[in-house]
């Protein structure tokens, strides 16, 4: 089959066309959409610096495209990506001039990375945006009847030498013209005015789209926030500020700490007196128990509109205990070097989330992973990588991009697992970032293994009504041996009956028992890693953590907990909260022949 060149103009050719059947066509034809959209890619930039470098001379097949150009990291690129930050404007990775960087999140290690960006770049995101809705719209009824309660930031930008803006996706996408002069769309009316949105001072933003919801409680339908962790601590705020909220609903009178003129402005014409509404959210968030607490105060909301897979995903208890366990659909899979596709049956259950990848957002390929085998890729002997439609059932990949922005067989980082198809289009569960491990000798463990670890000792603390709300850790290789350190941070429902300290230490145990057999091997055979450490911190510590994070430039939107942390003065504000040391009474279970 053919795909004629005018269906893949993205997005503008595929207006009016029903988003549905639109996915159907897109998904009947993977390889086709894939083999066009590459050649696109190629004819739009064959007269880019970069590709005339590895010698493409204006080809747009694969076979010529795989054979010449390498597959790359984010450090292969910077020289180049530093040039355009520094002011170069000729056309170095792509045709079309770069219209601004959109930075990496800013938790992980090193400083952010610079990921170049086109103007029409934005209409392929807002192309996706477009879609969630006619998905869930299948799933449930009525989402136009009311409105969303989505707590959105923006991060005050930032200019690279040569004038050219750096900011994260969604501050880029909030701050342009199709977000603030979007139709309306009576499944997208948000609680939160554009002006609270785009308040770069998160306390005003936070505490102006609080207020709203709070104002329009009973037409809310959906709650969220991008992350599960973002939604958390907009429940946090709401703890620490419903006094002075219930006081401007009473009053009508806006917080004087909230200084910016637009959103007086406009809280002026939506903030008026509410004795009756002040007296319901004192009476509800006076007392100790949180237990529902979104329904208590949003009692129509259908579902949390929030991501909980991969890293997220241990967040899932305490948001079934603020919400009595609502639905929590994740509805998109996008990233700031490339949005990839949607989630088709988004009420699934977070553990069965999987997401298809639409074919016409970029041409995607697939590098084989085995966590068993470490593949060095060389420009030498280049990597076999799969196409799209070309991926086996239950097999592991690291997904490799190609974008009209001049990213040409990027490593993304992102680790994902074949769960099925539709018609042609593979679908993926999001398995883990690469290389987020602890080590301490020959042992290697992974986000998602340690998260199944905390999960495993988790369930020793279910008799004392007690859970993990936030952890991170860090391989401490001052002691001899070395040992993993997990911070964990608690929410006691029932602070007379907390876990003993000889609980905690078997929450250790446990913990070690689920790692693999190369640190269980370490720990009792080879005596090359020490007893795993569990250290207690104080309730708000990693909302302190937050906002160091924030001070030092990360995003409130993209932020995520660092599961792995090595930096000084992170390390001094955990260790300066900590209230127990709790460490593995015994060594864990292994034998020669034990394999995991």
């Amino acid at each position: 089959m053919t795909v004629q060149s005018d269906s893949l103009s993205l997005p503008r050719d595929q207006k009016g066309q029903d988003p549905l059947h639109l996915i159907e066509d897109l998904t009947m034809n993977t390889d086709a959409y894939q083999e066009e959209i590459l050649c696109k890619i190629l004819t739009q930039n064959a007269n880019s610096e970069y590709l005339k470098r590895f010698g493409l001379n204006a080809a747009t097949d694969r076979h010529t495209f795989k054979s010449k150009v390498p597959v790359v990291t984010y450090e292969d690129l910077r020289p180049d990506i530093e040039r355009i930050a520094n002011g170069d404007r000729s056309p170095i990775l792509c045709a079309h001039p770069i219209s601004e960087f959109l930075t990496s999140s800013g938790t992980s290690a090193g400083e952010r990375k610079l990921m170049p960006t086109i103007d029409e770049d934005m209409d392929r995101r807002q192309f996706l945006y477009s879609m969630q809705m006619p998905v869930m719209n299948q799933f449930v009824s009525d989402l136009d009847k009311g409105k969303a309660l989505h707590f959105l930031f923006v991060k005050a930008e930032s200019k690279t030498p040569g004038g050219l803006l750096a900011r994260p996706v969604l501050t880029s996408y909030y701050n342009s013209q199709q977000f603030k002069k979007r139709p309306f769309d009576p499944y997208n009316v948000l609680t939160s005015p554009n002006e609270a949105i785009l308040c770069p001072d998160s306390f005003q933003s936070m505490y102006t789209q609080m207020l709203c919801g709070l104002i329009m409680r009973h037409e809310v339908l959906r709650v969220g926030a991008v992350f599960a962790s973002g939604l958390l601590r907009a429940i946090r705020f709401l703890q620490l500020n419903w006094d002075q909220l219930a006081q401007d609903i009473h009053t009508g009178t806006l917080n004087p700490k909230v200084t910016d003129p637009s959103i007086r402005e406009c809280m002026s014409k939506i903030l008026k007196p509410d004795p009756e509404l002040a007296t319901f959210i004192k009476n509800e968030c006076s007392g100790e128990n949180w237990e529902r607490i979104i329904v208590r105060i949003w009692p129509n909301t259908k579902y949390l509109e929030v991501i909980v897979t991969g890293a997220m995903a241990q967040y899932i208890p305490t948001l079934d205990y603020y919400s009595g366990g609502l639905p929590k659909p994740c509805t998109m899979y996008a990233s700031s070097e490339c949005f990839f596709g949607l989630n088709l049956k988004p009420m699934s259950e977070p553990s069965d989330v999987s997401y298809t990848i639409l074919p016409n957002m970029g041409y995607f390929e697939f590098l084989p992973h085995d966590d068993d085998s470490h593949v060095t890729l060389s420009r030498d002997s280049p990597p076999r990588l799969v196409d799209l439609a070309d991926v086996e059932l239950g097999k592991f990949y690291e997904l490799i991009i190609t974008t009209y922005s001049g990213l040409y067989r990027y490593r993304v980082g992102d680790i994902l697992q074949v769960t099925g198809f539709h018609n042609s289009d593979p679908q993926f569960r999001f398995v883990r970032r690469k290389n987020v491990l602890l080590s301490i000798d020959s042992d290697k463990t992974d986000e998602a293994e340690l998260q199944k670890a905390i999960e495993n000792a988790s369930e020793l603390l279910k008799e004392f009504k007690t859970s993990v709300v936030e952890y991170t850790s860090f391989a401490d290789t001052k002691s001899i041996p070395g040992h993993y350190v997990i911070y964990w941070e608690l929410l006691m429902k029932d602070t007379s009956h907390s876990p003993t300290s000889d609980v905690l230490n078997q929450c250790c145990l446990v913990m070690e028992e689920s790692l693999n057999s190369v640190y269980r091997q370490g720990r009792v055979a080879d005596n090359s890693i020490g007893p795993l450490e569990i250290r207690v911190v104080e309730n708000g510590t990693f909302e302190e953590l937050m906002d160091y994070a924030i001070s030092r430039g990360a995003s409130i939107n993209q932020y995520k907990v660092p599961r792995c942390v090595n930096f000084a003065p992170i390390m001094e504000l955990l260790d300066s909260r900590v209230v127990s040391f709790h460490f593995s009474p015994a060594a864990p279970h292994w034998t020669p022949e034990r394999r995991s």
